[in-house]
């Protein structure tokens, strides 16, 4: 499917001023379709590991839902090994809604699938900014203006199946102090933390599939439940110009795709010293 250069300004001007925008049918249904796949082999990977895993940077974050039982949270930089999701993350028509905000040469730092399972009662995130993430704080600079989180709506995404909430315009406020768990998924959007920092009511992003958010790194945001029959899944890509930040993978250099090769330094501090496999307890 093309991207819609016609549509892309509004949208990027919507990012400028609110903190977020929404970029409609970049994906088609096929390869939506194929999207929806990956995340279920990797759902299928995740459920048969003990407990939380992790092999490099690759990582299968378990937990316990007190209606489903065991459940994967989230996994991290599944395209590794994973021709699907590798293709996805590097798109030229991601790289064409990136390069007014980011320019052409471009690493990434978030590379995650999220599930919303039907029925579940802890699939929440509690309201928080992205920049809370950003450590140590030396190695990422300019974050206001140098990095930009996407999402890939795999399914529709609705107020009812836990559709990502977010306060207009509170990026422009910086970084907020904001009630709430040192673990994220472990809470819930409440408006009592909005309100303690200040903040009025959020909004919902509604999303179909094939549609790519995007949103800036001290923009509130959370998400509710899934009340619904059917999942709702999300895949996150998050980019950063190069020149400030010194993690992350490559994306795109002088505009071009970069394929991922040997694991370099994101998030896992212990990269080097354990690349291994092995099981984490939480």
């Amino acid at each position: 499917m093309m991207l819609d250069r016609a549509a892309l300004p509004d949208a990027l001007s919507h990012y400028r001023k609110h903190g977020y925008a929404v970029v409609r049918g970049v994906f088609s249904r096929a390869e939506t379709v194929d999207l929806g796949a990956a995340f279920d082999r990797h759902w299928t990977e995740g459920m048969a590991h003990s407990s939380s895993f992790r092999h490099g940077n690759l990582h299968y974050r378990l937990g316990v839902d007190p209606k489903l039982g065991k459940v994967v949270r989230l996994v991290q930089w599944p395209s590794y090994s994973d021709a699907t999701l590798e293709r996805a993350r590097r798109d030229p028509r991601i790289f064409e809604i990136l390069e007014p905000l980011l320019g052409r040469d471009i690493k990434q730092i978030i590379n995650q699938l999220h599930w919303k399972p039907p029925g579940a009662a802890s699939a929440n995130f509690a309201f928080h900014q992205d920049a809370r993430f950003r450590r140590p704080p030396d190695a990422y600079r300019n974050l206001a203006t140098s990095y930009v989180q996407t999402g890939i709506a795999v399914d529709r995404h609705s107020p009812a199946n836990g559709a990502m909430l977010v306060v207009p315009g509170s990026h422009g406020l910086g970084e907020l102090v904001i009630p709430a768990p040192d673990h994220i998924l472990d809470g819930s959007p409440e408006t009592a933390a909005l309100e303690a920092a200040g903040l009025d009511h959020a909004t919902a992003v509604e999303l179909g599939p094939g549609d790519v958010a995007l949103w800036n790194v001290f923009l509130v945001h959370g998400s509710g439940p899934n009340v619904t029959l059917g999942d709702r899944r999300f895949y996150l890509n998050g980019y950063v110009r190069s020149a400030d930040c010194d993690r992350g993978e490559w994306a795109f250099r002088d505009g071009k795709p970069v394929v991922l090769g040997v694991p370099t330094l994101v998030h896992y501090d212990d990269l080097f010293e354990r690349p291994d496999p092995h099981y984490i307890e939480d």
